[in-house]
């Protein structure tokens, strides 16, 4: 194709309607149809990227190959499509601001005044058909975070209103809406629509297509209703009503032929009907599981499961590939000591300690890991779970009482975990870690390597310390085994326990790489093992 095409996807009436899953559902139709897709995320925080926030306060932060710390909708994204997203998926306004600001500083605006329009709105423009301008895609979908009448996202929403404008028939705007019920009136609500499409309307930006979130089936009088007061056809009025799994609705959508409607306006040519058998099959094992496990997932974002959001998803893949439901029990690792964990972990079949940073619930994930690895129950530990796996194997098994990462205790005497040499110079907090895709060489003969299948492997970074290999020996002769190396620099990838049937830490996030046509293989196996466990304590 000449050039792409570009859908625009704003949100009204309130937040967390689910404009992520939206997107990536119309992508994966899309891609069925045959169209080489891609989705990108405009956030309207300040905030350079999501890499400082807290996760209470915005869920998971997601990282790509690339080492891009991103919006956890990225990780839906590379679900839905199975191909991965990269740093021009993802734009907040703190990234635009800092280029226009440092364009400004070296002179490139010959002196003229910075404002809002042009040069705010020509960077939004420029960023948002970058990846349009590759020609990799024929279709690049644009989701606008925030609510719109959201202060912050109105430079976006004028630069769609721009862009609509400039790219005429090739451009279409997708405005994402609530039809609440009202059960002491007994009926759906159309007023809240009408208001957030006439609160667009007022910003220059006609949507083409309404999608309605409800809760009970929306009416083909409500949808002339919808239609009539919101300049939409009536077959442009989508419904989506509350599903059972995200994983449904790219085939209500497809029920309500949204793609069909989005073709027939871009004039894409509808040459087959969507691919979708794979997806099919996945969801049918996942509504259908033979069999039930049950795992426990200690962290100390719990409150939040956004923080977990591609933990949980990954185990949502693994559970079907072995068509078995996994039952998740959240579990706060502040609330867990040694008086208390046999009772906390009672029932469980696997055990997996989380990522995070800093020291609240340390002591507790230690707990958790002792009960797993003197019970022998599976266990799985990402980025700080195989750190907290090392400093419990050091304190308890090798009698190093003291052993810590300098994270935690700096003046430790047996720093199991320490800083990473390249991150000692570093002062600035923001995209500063080891950050993306690295090489790992596994071991033969291992449980690592088992799961994968092949030796070398690459997989995505978040951390700022690592085993120290100083104490490597010590820990070799006392049973927890380095399976898996980084080639470049000897930084050790993954641990295993020489007498355990199922005990596997790994320094990487073997979760953003899960979808679901590539459930992770460590997953995959992960579950197994718990299974296996079930089957033996029954």
């Amino acid at each position: 194709m000449a050039s792409a095409k570009y859908i625009f996807v704003t949100g009204g009436v309130t937040s967390s309607l689910g404009k992520g899953i939206i997107s990536a559902s119309l992508a994966k139709l899309l891609q069925g149809r045959g169209y080489k897709v891609t989705i990108q995320k405009l956030d309207p925080y300040i905030n350079v990227d999501p890499g400082t926030l807290n996760p209470y306060e915005h869920g998971e932060c997601f990282v790509t190959n690339d080492g891009a710390e991103t919006d956890l909708d990225l990780g839906h994204y590379e679900r839905f499509l199975n191909t991965p997203t990269s740093q021009a998926n993802n734009v907040t306004t703190g990234r635009i601001y800092q280029t226009v600001i440092n364009k400004e500083r070296e002179g490139e605006f010959l002196g003229k005044t910075v404002q809002i329009i042009p040069h705010i709105t020509d960077e939004i423009k420029r960023r948002i058909q970058l990846l349009g301008n590759t020609g990799e895609f024929d279709v690049v979908i644009t989701e606008i975070g925030g609510t719109v009448g959201d202060i912050e996202s109105l430079p976006y929403v004028e630069s769609v209103r721009q862009l609509k404008w400039e790219l005429g028939s090739s451009a279409l705007s997708i405005h994402l809406t609530l039809v609440p019920y009202l059960a002491a009136a007994g009926e759906l609500k159309t007023k809240p629509t009408q208001h957030s499409v006439k609160a667009l309307l007022e910003l220059g930006v006609q949507p083409d297509i309404l999608v309605c979130r409800t809760e009970k089936p929306i009416s083909m009088e409500i949808r002339r209703k919808i239609a009539l007061f919101c300049n939409v056809n009536v077959n442009a009025v989508i419904e989506s009503i509350d599903a059972e799994t995200i994983y449904d609705v790219p085939l209500l959508m497809y029920k309500e032929q949204l793609d069909k409607v989005v073709c027939n306006k871009l004039k894409l040519p509808l040459q087959h009907e969507p691919e979708l058998t794979q997806w099919k099959v996945f969801l049918g094992k996942l509504k259908n599981p033979v069999s039930e496990v049950r795992i426990g997932l200690v962290g100390k974002y719990i409150e939040l499961k956004d923080a977990y959001k591609s933990i949980a998803e990954s185990f949502i893949h693994a559970g079907v590939a072995n068509e078995c439901k996994v039952k998740l029990d959240w579990i706060h690792s502040e609330k867990i000591d040694e008086s208390n964990v046999a009772s906390k972990l009672e029932g469980l079949s696997g055990i997996l300690v989380a990522p995070g940073f800093g020291d609240r619930g340390i002591e507790g994930k230690i707990s958790a890991i002792k009960y797993a690895r003197e019970h022998n129950i599976p266990f799985l530990g990402i980025c700080l779970g195989m750190q907290c796996a090392v400093i419990e194997f050091a304190r308890n098994v090798i009698g190093w009482k003291d052993a810590h990462s300098t994270e935690m205790n700096a003046s430790t005497k047996h720093p199991v975990i320490d800083f990473m040499e390249e991150q000692k110079k570093i002062t600035k907090k923001g995209g500063t870690m080891r950050l993306g895709e690295y090489p790992c060489i596994l071991q033969k003969g291992t449980k690592s390597f088992a799961a994968y299948g092949k030796q070398k492997i690459g997989e995505r970074h978040r951390h700022r310390y690592e085993f120290n290999n100083k104490f490597l020996k010590s820990f070799e002769d006392a049973g927890m085994l380095p399976v898996g190396i980084n080639p470049d620099n000897n930084l050790v990838e993954v641990i295993e326990l020489k007498n355990h049937p199922w005990f596997v830490g790994v320094q990487f996030h073997p979760e953003y790489k899960s979808t679901v046509e590539n459930p992770h293989p460590l997953f995959v196996r992960f579950v197994r093992a718990a299974m296996d466990q079930t089957k033996q304590s029954s």
